[in-house]
């Protein structure tokens, strides 16, 4: 199965999308990753734009026709972007699943922002203004959303994992 982790920066996404790969064997696919790689080989700069996103498809893609259960982690914020995460698993042959983490608590989402450090060499984070103004589509289909708000990252894992219908 594929399943598509998306929300802003400091919903998240990353801690949720360790602890639930970890719990089921998964490969974890983070599209920071990929891009700042992308920018340490000297082929972008920040942003770099759709290059990330392809390339984790792909990676997503391969590894679900392997039998691989994948977790794909990003802001995904476009249409555009979930829809070609589907795509990917309509190729790979499995289904796809997708979950929104929102964090409702804007001071707790600004503390999240603010205070968080850097995991992936060079990469640049947003700051708070930065993420307020992304670019970021409703969702128009159904999805799963987990607000983490108020929650640590077991809580957070607990309710996705039901929200999954996953032991």
């Amino acid at each position: 199965m594929l399943i598509v982790i998306g929300g802003l920066p400091g919903t998240g996404k990353t801690t949720l999308a360790r602890l639930l790969a970890a719990r089921l064997g998964a490969v974890h696919l983070r599209v920071d990753t990929i891009e700042q790689a992308i920018v340490r080989a000297g082929l972008a700069r920040h942003p770099v734009g759709p290059a990330g996103y392809v390339v984790g498809y792909a990676l997503a893609e391969e590894h679900l026709r392997q039998g691989l259960t994948v977790i794909a982690e990003s802001v995904n914020p476009l249409a555009v972007t979930r829809d070609a995460w589907r795509d990917a698993a309509v190729r790979g042959g499995v289904a796809a699943t997708e979950v929104e983490l929102v964090c409702s608590d804007p001071a707790e989402h600004r503390h999240r922002v603010t205070s968080r450090s850097v995991d992936v060499p060079d990469l640049p984070l947003p700051d708070w203004q930065q993420v307020v103004a992304r670019d970021y589509e409703p969702w128009d289909r159904a999805h799963i959303v987990v607000d983490t708000a108020g929650q640590g990252p077991v809580e957070s894992l607990a309710t996705l994992l039901h929200r999954l219908e996953l032991p």
